[in-house]
């Protein structure tokens, strides 16, 4: 649409030259170089009539088509400015996305490290309280077999005796 009205405005422009010199003005016109006749006697009776017509035409076909490809020519160069500025949001939102995603994974990284710590932590304090509750046991069970040696001796005296 844009180049099709660029190619009406240019063979608008043209014309509109070729009408108003063909116009006898003050000094006769481009018609008097090819004969210095009047124009009415190359293009008919009514040449005067026809040519102010032509003109009129022309001149206002070449204002609407200058204001429409003036604003075609904005709304381009807005959607440009606009394209460009949308592209800039995205990049700028990518680096955000970008900053974000390795702020959490740092934040990942070391909240699995204090995991990893804390898991160390309870799991070395299990060991400690399975060591202590071995340590108990062992007591016990010495504790028992001592008292158990001692059961048997007391039976061997009671035996012995009696």
């Amino acid at each position: 649409m844009y180049l099709f009205l660029i190619f009406v405005h240019v063979v608008v422009c043209l014309v509109l030259i070729f009408v108003v010199l063909l116009q006898a003005g003050r000094g006769g016109g481009f018609s008097e170089m090819f004969g210095g006749g009047q124009p009415s006697s190359i293009l008919g009776t009514q040449t005067n009539t026809f040519m102010t017509r032509a003109t009129e035409v022309c001149a206002v076909i070449f204002v609407i088509t200058s204001l429409s490809l003036g604003l075609m020519s904005a709304q381009k160069s807005k959607s440009l400015v606009q394209q460009a500025q949308k592209q800039d949001a995205v990049k700028a939102a990518l680096a955000q996305a970008k900053a974000t995603t390795e702020t959490a994974g740092s934040e990942a990284k070391t909240a699995a490290g204090q995991v990893a710590a804390s898991a160390g932590a309870v799991v070395q304090e299990a060991e400690q309280q399975m060591e202590k509750a071995l340590d108990q046991a062992a007591t016990q069970a010495s504790q028992a077999v001592e008292a158990a040696g001692q059961a048997v001796q007391d039976a061997e005296k009671a035996a012995t005796q009696g």
